[in-house]
């Protein structure tokens, strides 16, 4: 009889993921095999690193050991990662890497860390018994022994054996985490706006719709494809959108991404750069067609007539592909700086976005926690720094989701800490408002 797991299908990929696309094969499981410690020893010994997990009726904890599953009657130290998933949550995943003492004897099966960690298992009796230690750090919904629970343990493939290996990828793990979380509790000054809005502008194909794609597949834990991208020399987008995003819950976040024709260097091609400045101050509304032969009017039919402030922009991103930035043609060029003149006319923060890097880990500083300029892009964030006069800080590099069949949580992290920039210079710029400005947050744009 096939032994399958009561982890989803979902639940193992994160288990992966959480191990850099390792691969799970079940060994054991309590409910099938009802076997002692004994027979437990000669299933999972002697089949490399392993993962022990218990299903719990809201959670499901684990440990995952970088050394073999230890034999009857020994202990053992080992490199180890504690971690919890909740039921109906594909985002969250505490995780903690520790040394850890694991025990096997007649009856039990003991995890004990050097932080207090302590997870027992007696398997003939069917009794669990997870410390406070355990409840706190893994944030378990947990009854101490509860009699509802399952144990399996899984042969992991595919993994490096090497504890520092093992940290690092425990470390993005938990940076990944932070950004969501301080994202998600995120708020603009809510004197003045509610939202924030991030335009999204730069040469066609340079990424601007898959930017929106990743970050929306980022917060939402799966991959997305809202906005309609392609390859063509052509912008594929010809209407003005300003997208929400939606945390996993449904909740919605407080910034908006507006999204724009690319930039063409031929004329009456691709966006009109004369219709920026009506995007800046709130005059187009979302879905508004683009006419590249033809600039918007102020008070036509289909414009906003008296933009407050909360529907003006408050950071310009310029989009770039990291591949052609270097290659920029002279005309493209001039209308960049002619946008980046009228962003600075009214007042609004600006970044840098170079998507398509390849080398994702080498852009990371070591602590994950901001970018830095690797050997490979330095000429291309010098370009564009001196191109639009944007400090170092502010040029920011991604590799949006294209043809994955999953998420990275590297290029999360990236993602992440794009947009965590982008509000910044939002917030900068709405703190540098003039009186006259702030009055307009209820009623018109003076222009």
């Amino acid at each position: 009889m096939e032994v399958t797991t009561r982890l989803t299908w979902l639940q193992e990929q994160m288990l992966g993921k959480l191990l850099r696309n390792a691969s799970l094969t079940l060994l054991y499981k309590s409910s099938v095999h009802k076997l002692g410690t004994i027979d437990i020893t000669k299933m999972c010994s002697h089949q490399g690193s392993t993962m022990t997990v218990v299903h719990l009726k809201q959670n499901v904890v684990g440990v995952f050991m970088l050394e073999e599953f230890p034999i009857l009657h020994s202990k053992k130290s080992s490199i180890c990662v504690w971690f919890s998933l909740k039921e109906n949550n594909n985002t969250e995943m505490p995780a903690l890497f520790l040394n850890t003492q694991v025990e096997v004897n007649a009856t039990e099966l003991h995890f004990f860390s050097a932080d207090g960690l302590l997870l027992a298992m007696n398997l003939l009796d069917h009794k669990l018994h997870l410390n406070d230690a355990v409840v706190k750090k893994l944030e378990l919904n947990f009854k101490h022994d509860s009699g509802d629970w399952e144990c399996e343990i899984f042969r992991v493939d595919g993994i490096k054996n090497d504890p520092n290996s093992i940290k690092k990828i425990l470390s993005i793990t938990q940076h990944r985490r932070q950004f969501l979380s301080a994202l998600r509790a995120y708020r603009p000054n809510e004197n003045l706006v509610s939202e924030v809005r991030i335009l999204l502008v730069g040469p066609v194909g340079s990424g601007k719709s898959s930017f929106f794609n990743s970050v929306k597949s980022a917060f939402q834990g799966h991959l997305t494809r809202q906005a309609i991208v392609g390859s063509d020399e052509t912008s594929i987008t010809e209407k003005y959108r300003t997208y929400s995003i939606k945390d996993e819950d449904g909740k919605m976040l407080p910034f908006l991404l507006c999204d724009t024709m690319g930039l063409d260097e031929r004329e009456e091609a691709g966006l009109c750069i004369d219709d920026i400045p009506h995007i800046l101050k709130g005059y187009v509304p979302d879905r508004y067609q683009f006419n590249p032969c033809e600039p918007m009017k102020p008070g036509c039919l289909k414009s906003v007539t008296s933009p407050a402030l909360k529907d003006r922009i408050h950071c310009v991103a310029y989009v770039f592909n990291i591949n052609s930035v270097n290659t920029l043609s002279v005309k493209m060029v001039a209308k960049l700086k002619k946008i980046h003149k009228d962003v600075l006319d009214c007042g609004i923060g600006q970044v840098a976005l170079l998507t398509n890097v390849n080398n994702c880990d080498e852009v990371l500083d070591d602590s994950f926690s901001n970018m830095t300029e690797n050997t490979t892009s330095q000429s291309q964030v010098k370009n564009v720094q001196n191109m639009l006069n944007i400090p170092i800080a502010n040029v920011l590099m991604v590799s949006n989701y294209a043809s994955e069949r999953s998420l990275d949580p590297v290029k999360d992290i990236l993602i992440f800490a794009a947009l965590r920039q982008m509000l910044r210079a939002a917030d900068d710029s709405l703190e540098d408002l003039s009186l006259e400005d702030t009055e307009s947050t209820n009623g018109s744009f003076k222009s």
